[in-house]
């Protein structure tokens, strides 16, 4: 009995990690409905700007001025960038303020559309896509439907291939 009772605990975890674990293919209400700012101080929905990406694989990088990680990795996103020009990338800034977030833009010379959450790390928008670590990376494929839901500054050989794989 205890055999029995300790193999279906096991069973329990383990499925309950595999799920956890799984790809999401698309984004909750939650997430599409979340407005962010833009540069000019606007706010926008996060549907509306996968939409404006829709027939283009796009990367969605999300960061912050005070990452150091983020800082870290930015050498392999430009190289990623040159690599794949004809890929959309945008910015989502989990910054405290609209000053520091423009700061990091300008100073590491980012270039795609850029946006910031309106509550940061721990607010709905970061809740809604499952941020628990920044530099985070999704990409989207060109009709729209998420092809890989989270990478970190770790994984760059895994954002490559995932965009290759869709060209």
């Amino acid at each position: 009995m205890k055999k029995a009772t300790s193999l279906f605990i096991l069973l329990f975890v383990f499925m309950a990690c595999s799920k956890a674990n799984e790809e999401k293919t698309s984004f909750n209400e939650e997430a599409l409905n979340e407005t962010l700012m833009t540069r000019d101080g606007n706010q926008v929905s996060f549907e509306s700007i996968l939409k404006e990406n829709q027939g283009k694989t796009t990367v969605i990088e999300i960061w912050a001025s005070w990452c150091g990680d983020c800082i870290g990795a930015m050498p392999k996103l430009k190289e990623l960038q040159a690599n794949h020009p004809d890929v959309n990338y945008v910015f989502i800034s989990m910054d405290k303020s609209d000053t520091a977030w423009q700061n990091g833009i300008e100073k590491h010379e980012l270039k795609g559309a850029h946006y910031m959450a309106n509550d940061q790390m721990k607010g709905k928008f970061a809740n809604a896509v499952d941020v628990d670590w920044i530099p985070r990376y999704i990409i989207i494929d060109k009709t729209g439907k998420i092809a890989l839901y989270r990478a970190i500054e770790t994984d760059f050989d895994k954002i490559d291939k995932t965009i290759t794989e869709l060209k």
